[in-house]
């Protein structure tokens, strides 16, 4: 549906966010969510499918792991790209990844053609997604260094200087830590490490 993400990161939701529409009595319920895998969004869709039991149809769309995207949306008995392909659109727009929105439906009685459907999942996804909490995420090449602990002062300074981030520690009879960094920076900081001529990295 779409290529991997070419950059170092990409935006998400901080929580879940809701919006609503309604349109010749019909009722749209709209919930985002930030997801990490399909399997969080199963979970997910099965509590929105518990909390509105009583409802026509739970339409959705999601945006999963920009690197090797999982994505897919879905009608769930509405006409075909009425309802699951409005939905996609607003999180493509938004430009989100890891993140999953349901439309739930009460039908009003009045159909609304295939040109009304649109607009409203459309606008019920939008509301939920303009109502959302939105922050960038960097996806890190990870590294795992050893070193003697005389260099832990220059090391410390190197992280420190350079925002890495210690993923975990591993210290015996040398030091080591699991760095990670963005991947657009990581020929340049490696070579920064690599400076230090008694630094092991794997």
């Amino acid at each position: 549906m779409q290529e991997a993400l070419k950059e170092d990161h990409f935006k998400t939701l901080v929580s879940e966010a809701r919006g609503d529409y309604k349109e010749k009595g019909s009722k749209f319920f709209a919930i985002a969510f930030p997801v990490a895998n399909l399997e969080d969004f199963k979970e997910e869709l099965q509590k929105i499918k518990k909390e509105y039991h009583d409802a026509r149809h739970w339409c959705f769309a999601y945006r999963i792991n920009p690197e090797q995207p999982e994505t897919r949306a879905n009608d769930d008995g509405e006409p075909g790209n009425s309802a699951g392909m409005p939905i996609f659109n607003q999180l493509q727009s938004f430009e989100v990844w890891n993140t999953a929105l349901v439309v739930v439906r009460y039908f009003g009685g009045t159909k609304l053609g295939v040109s009304g459907l649109v607009n409203a999942y459309k606008l019920a996804a939008q509301e939920a997604l303009q109502n959302a909490e939105i922050e960038t995420h960097y996806i890190l090449k990870e590294v795992e260094i050893e070193f003697p602990y005389k260099l832990m002062n220059d090391i410390s300074r190197l992280i420190k200087n350079e925002n890495i981030q210690i993923l975990g520690e591993n210290m015996g009879i040398t030091g080591g830590y699991t760095l990670g960094f963005p991947k657009n920076e990581a020929d340049r900081i490696i070579k920064l490490i690599e400076v230090f001529h008694e630094i092991k990295i794997s």
